[in-house]
């Protein structure tokens, strides 16, 4: 493994766990701390993908998934005010959205490489991101899916109220769903910033 994924590896596991720790400390209604720091997960693997080829970048989206399930693991063991930190189907939204939205960047991301510089990170990150929400707020608060664990009462996620605040009525897990995916977005466009940075930086190294 090079040191450029070594970087990656170790940037990613930063990441996860940073995201596992903040996502328990709300901000307002809608949002928490790790909305903020999730979305560089994208930025990192992009970063790796540009640099080394999309089979470094995926080996850095492995190393993160292990991360996240290692982080998963210990959340189901630490009983908060409502029980586990991390529910069955929480672990299990996290994980597949993860592997699937990541994977999904890493893909995109290669087939546009060779196109306008900023195409590549943000499309393949805009899309991964959209699934990564799509999948992990369906898993873990969808009442349809209550029968991947019917202990966990998560009725309150399903209850009508205007998407976020002044919209038309949705179930509460939508505007949750749909705050998070506006900072993903956010975060994708600030983000071009320090691709652009670390390819420059980097790519100096390497030649």
């Amino acid at each position: 493994m090079t040191r450029i994924s070594l970087y990656g590896v170790f940037a990613m596991a930063i990441v996860v766990v940073a995201s596992n720790i903040l996502v328990q400390h709300p901000i307002g209604t809608w949002l928490t701390w790790g909305a903020f720091t999730y979305p560089l997960a994208f930025l990192v693997s992009d970063v790796v993908n540009r640099l080394e080829g999309p089979a470094a970048a995926r080996r850095v989206v492995y190393a993160g998934f292990a991360t996240g399930l290692i982080c998963s693991v210990i959340g189901t063991q630490i009983m908060g005010e409502f029980g586990p930190l991390v529910t069955l189907r929480v672990a299990i939204g996290s994980g597949i959205a993860f592997l699937v939205a990541q994977l999904t960047d890493v893909q995109i991301f290669d087939r546009l490489r060779q196109q306008a510089w900023w195409k590549a990170p943000f499309l393949s990150t805009l899309i991964g991101s959209t699934i990564d929400t799509l999948i992990f707020f369906t898993i873990a608060f969808s009442a349809g899916l209550a029968f991947l664990e019917p202990g966990n009462d998560v009725s309150w996620a399903a209850e009508p109220m205007a998407l976020l605040g002044f919209g038309p009525m949705v179930p509460f897990w939508v505007s949750l769903g749909f705050a998070d995916l506006l900072v993903k977005i956010a975060v994708d466009v600030i983000a071009l910033l320090p691709f652009r940075l670390a390819i420059h930086r980097f790519a100096a190294k390497v030649a």
